[in-house]
């Protein structure tokens, strides 16, 4: 009996964010296209580019050349070269930025450049500063998307953070690419198609000016970006998805690079997910806001591998169960969790990624799992809590 009802209680938690995965993507499928409802690029807020960059020497110019042209006058972009040992600022002025260089090898991370750099901005603010990681690149008509989004809403916005599988991919890579197309656009768009917020993802992301002074800025978190939208939406000023921002980067093509990226990003989701879950949920009650439970619902969902893995587990063990002893709810449980997510997942796949990612690529999902399993074993044994730079593969785009 007592196994049973653990096993029911496991079986709850697994099914939950399967089913929130599920919800988000069949929203964003089913709802049709969303009615522009902006300013149509007639606002005059002043605007700030700001970029962190750590040895980015190869692609800085090709970043700072590719916002240029989406500039206005009175706009800027300014590059943070943080703890740099190469010529990532003499290239960042050649190219026609502003930059600010940080030396500080004890406090690295992409927050303590955020903090340098909006400590610059402040002796002459922007209205909205929106910030970009310096080996991506903006699609056409973005800043303009992102500077009317938050004119309009007077809150933090954030792009459609899309990463492209690398030039020799192989059905690792184009999953990889699917499970953050699902993470940062499919899943953000089914929230703000009912007007709930969304995760900021670092990239892409746009904020107003009077949010950034009291902003917790200066961490060496992994996942920092990820702590702030959390820590704006407490504060009142949750952020909203602005799907006709685009921002674009490139799967790292090695393998060992690949996996210490993947190895960062879902290391620090889970930790968040662990201690962040329970700080939003207990806001949504002290605050009353319905907003913060489903920011709560969504971090709540682990990294697409992780949760697979985890259902496929407790699947095994229900169904087991199930032959044994007749006990059948958490297999029932697991059934119906699979079923929301499988509906949610092959729904977006059709609707955002067929024409980039083959049903072969589908079917190779249990080698990806398996290809991540390394990035598991250590998240129990050996967690990483330091920011590492990934490998790039040259300059975007």
């Amino acid at each position: 009996m007592t196994v049973s009802i653990i096993l029911v209680m496991l079986a709850g938690a697994v099914a939950i964010p399967c089913v929130v995965v599920g919800i988000e993507c069949l929203i964003a499928v089913l709802s049709g296209t969303d009615r522009r409802d902006q300013l149509q690029h007639r606002c005059s807020q002043r605007l700030a580019v700001l970029i962190p960059a750590h040895n980015e020497q190869t692609c800085i110019a090709a970043t700072v050349s590719n916002v240029l042209p989406q500039l206005r006058v009175g706009d800027r972009v300014l590059v943070v070269a943080d703890n740099c040992t190469d010529d990532t600022a003499d290239e960042a002025r050649r190219g026609g930025a502003d930059v600010v260089v940080r030396h500080d090898p004890q406090w690295r991370g992409k927050g303590y450049a955020l903090a340098c750099g909006v400590q610059s901005l402040a002796a002459d603010p922007p209205h909205i500063v929106v910030v970009i990681d310096a080996d991506t690149r903006l699609m056409p008509g973005a800043i303009d998307a992102l500077r009317d989004h938050v004119t309009l809403i007077d809150a933090p916005a954030q792009a459609a953070n899309l990463l492209e599988p690398p030039y020799d991919a192989r059905a690792r890579d184009r999953l990889s690419a699917l499970a953050f197309m699902i993470r940062n656009l499919a899943r953000p768009l089914g929230l703000a198609r009912v007007g709930l917020p969304c995760p900021l993802f670092g990239t892409g992301m746009a904020l107003p000016w009077h949010v950034l002074p009291d902003a917790p800025l200066a961490s060496g978190n992994i996942v920092e970006d990820m702590q702030l939208g959390i820590d704006l939406a407490i504060g009142g000023h949750p952020a909203r998805l602005c799907a006709e921002a685009g921002v674009i980067g490139v799967l790292p093509s090695g393998s060992t690079d690949a996996r210490a990226q993947r190895t960062r990003w879902e290391h620090g989701h889970v930790r968040t997910l662990l201690t962040q879950v329970p700080r939003l949920l207990g806001q949504a009650l002290r605050q009353r806001r319905f907003d913060l439970l489903a920011m709560a619902l969504d971090l709540s969902v682990p990294p697409l591998a992780l949760l697979v893995l985890m259902w496929t587990l407790l699947s095994n063990i229900s169904v087991m169960l199930w032959w044994l002893t007749g006990r059948w709810t958490a297999a029932a449980i697991c059934g119906s969790g699979a079923a929301w997510l499988l509906a949610g997942l092959l729904s977006a796949w059709w609707r955002f990624a067929r024409r980039l990612i083959s049903v072969s690529s589908l079917l190779a999902v249990p080698v990806y799992i398996v290809w991540k399993l390394p990035v598991y074993v250590r998240l129990v044994f050996s967690p990483q809590r330091q920011w590492i730079r990934t490998a790039r593969q040259g300059a975007p785009g």
